[in-house]
């Protein structure tokens, strides 16, 4: 099931996996905001304008980047279950 917090608590390499998509996943959010507020400020001068439209294009790839990372973590974390699924099949 994708989005359970079982998933994420399953063992130590599905915790380690959450926990560096986190990671990652923070620091996107992080840069996206930054190059939001950047972009703003430069929207006060007519010079550095066309710039701070880029920042804000920039800022709109990344804060799109942070539901593409949450699923692809979730897709990771479910293949990972999915795997010890058929091991306790195989063996048991």
């Amino acid at each position: 099931m994708l989005f359970h917090q079982d998933q994420r608590d399953r063992n130590a390499d599905s915790k380690r996996v959450h926990a560096l998509f986190e990671i990652v996943y923070t620091a996107v959010d992080f840069a996206a905001a930054m190059t939001f507020l950047i972009g703003s400020v430069m929207f006060l001068y007519e010079s550095w304008q066309t710039f701070g439209t880029w920042l804000f294009i920039v800022g709109s790839i990344l804060f799109a980047t942070k539901p593409t990372l949450r699923l692809a973590r979730e897709l990771k974390l479910a293949a990972m279950g999915d795997a010890d699924d058929l091991a306790k099949r195989l063996n048991g």
